[in-house]
């Protein structure tokens, strides 16, 4: 059973959701207790999969309490409960709590929140995995991109239109954009999946905020086992798969979810290249001596790939569900069933003409498949489209190389 601790400075907000859950207190564990110190004692004396607090506490606020929780327990996911609206106060939680819900908040709002962070902890099955993902608030950005944003919101003419182009460039800076705008601190009715719309909603002095003044972002100084071109070749081909998403097939909303999944969709490989340098150069050495891929090696040494975790983290802070579901699936989408090309398949499908062109950047007509990529295209029923797609991709990503070139 599931353990579940609300924080909150005042016991009658704590009542009120006592009698909410009371229906669910036999699936989980609740647990509630009034104030910052109160909420670590507990910690001391027992463990929790979710922690739900109030922002603005006296004494010790949601932010500095998530602190505390992200040293002692970092397995435990993070979510603020708050009825207050502050850019800087929200950058300073982004980067140790996972999510955020609106007071007043419906006991739907919360079942699902719930729902969902446990659904996610039962996807990464290594409880070490779920620890240490679980201690990260933020991801680095590569060094290039970090000095370039930086630059842009020191200079007053700066536009949002480039200041969104920097950021595009940069998968860990996106995920943590479209975390905040997505959080419930600026109360949007809908998710947001198109990352130029989502700095726009921000704004530039908040974007301000999160490159000067924020833990949210933070510069990427690699260890030195992880080869430098190992992570700018992760941008690069998320990037790539990216703007062959963009042509696909695909309705308007499913297009917009695709761009959004395929831009990050290797950002497992970029927490494991940051957090466990070592694990991850041996995936590197065993995928190199066996031949095999690297989620394959992954899967091997650490029981999980780099797909499952970029899903679970990217779920934690309040990605999408459909694009949380593609990176999830993204190397085996058989997995689960599809009717179409839905989301999942895209994504699928752009990762592996982006790996083509990665090998071969003048074109890919007439690469050889492997049988397991085969036998997925088949069973996808894409085998048949192969050419087509690779005339696709090979036209977009020289459209977009382009484009990148002049900003």
């Amino acid at each position: 059973m599931k353990s579940i601790l609300f924080v909150d400075d005042e016991s009658k907000i704590l009542d009120g959701i006592k009698r909410m859950l009371h229906g669910d207190r036999h699936r989980w564990n609740l647990q509630f207790v009034v104030g910052g110190q109160a909420a670590l004692l507990a910690f001391e004396t027992g463990s929790f999969d979710v922690v739900i607090s109030d922002m603005l506490m006296p004494g010790m606020d949601g932010a500095t309490l998530m602190g505390h929780i992200r040293e002692r327990s970092p397995k435990t996911a993070r979510i603020i409960l708050s009825g207050f609206s502050d850019a800087i106060l929200s950058a300073r939680a982004a980067s140790v709590a996972h999510r955020f819900l609106s007071k007043p908040c419906s006991a739907t709002d919360l079942q699902s929140a719930i729902e969902h962070v446990c659904t996610l902890q039962e996807l990464v099955c290594s409880p070490e995995i779920c620890r240490i993902v679980g201690s990260v608030g933020e991801l680095p950005s590569h060094s290039t991109t970090f000095i370039k944003l930086r630059e842009a919101v020191a200079n007053p003419d700066a536009s949002m239109v480039i200041v969104a182009s920097i950021i595009e460039q940069d998968i860990a800076m996106s995920a943590k954009i479209l975390q905040l705008t997505n959080s419930a601190f600026f109360g949007l009715a809908q998710k947001v999946s198109n990352l130029q719309n989502a700095v726009a909603y921000l704004g530039m002095e908040t974007i301000k905020n999160l490159a000067l003044a924020s833990e949210a972002f933070r510069m990427f100084l690699p260890d030195a086992r992880v080869p430098q071109s190992v992570c700018d070749s992760i941008q690069q081909h998320s990037l790539r798969a990216a703007a062959i998403a963009a042509v696909l097939p695909l309705n308007r909303e499913t297009r917009e979810l695709t761009i959004l999944a395929a831009h990050l969709h290797d950002i497992g490989r970029l927490f494991l290249a940051s957090t466990m340098p070592l694990e991850f150069c041996s995936t590197l050495d065993l995928s190199l001596e066996r031949g095999c891929k690297p989620f394959e090696a992954e899967e091997q040494l650490l029981g999980t790939s780099h797909a499952e975790i970029g899903a679970y983290l990217l779920g934690l802070w309040g990605i999408p569900n459909l694009a949380v579901e593609a990176i999830a699936h993204h190397h085996r989408p058989t997995r689960i069933s599809h009717s179409e090309m839905d989301c999942t398949v895209a994504v699928y499908l752009a990762d592996f003409l982006a790996h083509e062109l990665d090998a071969h950047p003048t074109g890919s007509m007439g690469c050889e498949v492997s049988e397991a990529d085969r036998a997925c295209l088949e069973t996808l029923n894409l085998i048949s489209k192969l050419d087509a797609f690779r005339e696709l991709a090979l036209q977009s990503c020289n459209e977009s190389g382009s484009r990148s070139d002049s900003i």
